[in-house]
């Protein structure tokens, strides 16, 4: 029994068991534009890992057998993979929803002109990046021109209807800049929404707060290791045991881009494949096996379970 495990026994005495599949979460891969400093993959140009074909065909083929609620496309930049568009297309004639995760910015690069359209004539559910709405605190943590290239993007795919139109979701993503909590989603929704909307006449669907991770790039640039041993004490004495029952691994699968399956995105990120006697690869997919996993855990469990939660839907409490 880990330290996580020792906190919520109490709560959960057995561990953390899943309670279904509602999402299947894909990683493409961690290749991306950008490299930002609160990225728990550590994505950036300079990777190279894509899941081959040959996966992508064998998560179709398992669909067959899972009746889960949506697709959710993640990297890295999933765009930049050659044969999403394929991808999304076989999803699509299958009936099912597709949710893609985005930083904006790559749909602006060459070659991905015509991705938003794509995405709006499929109706893909779009969840974007934008740390903040201030342009100063997005060159933080993701360089210069980045913040300029969100809002135009912004504003093209209010153009297509997104945020706009039943069915076109676009939900934005914040992350804190530094070591803290996020603050309440729903004050902070309300002051992303009047600031891009006064400044630029941006709208969207929600606002999602993810609280960073102490993995990946953000725990690399928290440099010194007095300031790691704060943000991880800060994340143990915000426990909030009210989140465990909406945790997003509890809901949840994640397949890596080698077909490892996970418990979630940053177990992913940390190479922790599913333990407890489930099912660990693609290829020995089982369904009702996976649907009521024990979950494996470790320090890292406290970022979602601090304060208001955190999850790839944002805030759980």
């Amino acid at each position: 029994m880990n330290e996580f495990e020792r906190r919520i026994a109490p709560f959960s005495p057995g561990g953390l068991h899943s309670l279904g599949i509602n999402i299947l979460q894909l990683n493409l891969g961690p290749v991306c534009n950008q490299s930002c400093r609160h990225c728990h993959l550590s994505a950036s140009p300079a990777r190279g890992e894509m899941m081959p074909w040959k996966l992508m065909r064998r998560v179709l083929a398992l669909l067959e057998s899972l009746d889960c609620e949506l697709l959710d496309i993640t990297g890295g930049a999933p765009e930049l993979h050659p044969e999403l568009p394929r991808f999304i297309d076989e999803l699509c004639l299958r009936g099912r929803q597709v949710q893609v995760r985005t930083n904006l910015s790559v749909l602006l690069e060459e070659g991905r002109e015509g991705m938003a359209e794509f995405f709006r004539s499929r109706r893909v559910k779009l969840v974007a990046s934008l740390p903040c709405y201030l342009e100063e605190n997005v060159r933080v943590q993701r360089g210069a021109g980045v913040y300029e290239k969100s809002i135009r993007m912004l504003q093209r795919l209010n153009g297509l209807g997104y945020g706009r139109e039943p069915g076109l979701d676009l939900d934005l993503v914040y992350n804190p800049a530094g070591p803290f909590l996020p603050p309440g989603q729903a004050g902070l929704e309300q002051d992303y929404r009047r600031n891009l909307g006064e400044r630029f006449g941006i709208v969207f669907s929600r606002l999602l707060t993810i609280t960073n991770m102490p993995i990946g790039n953000f725990w690399v640039n928290l440099g010194q290791e007095q300031e790691r041993r704060r943000y991880l004490e800060l994340l143990r004495e915000s426990f909030n045991p009210r989140t465990l029952e909406g945790l997003m691994c509890r809901r949840q699968l994640s397949v890596g881009w080698d077909g490892g399956l996970y418990d979630c995105d940053f177990n992913l990120a940390l190479g922790v494949l599913l333990d407890h006697g489930a099912p660990r690869r693609l290829e020995d997919f089982d369904a009702r096996l996976l649907a009521r996993r024990r979950i494996v855990t470790g320090v890292h469990c406290f970022g979602c379970t601090a304060g208001h939660g955190s999850s790839c839907g944002g805030a759980l409490t």
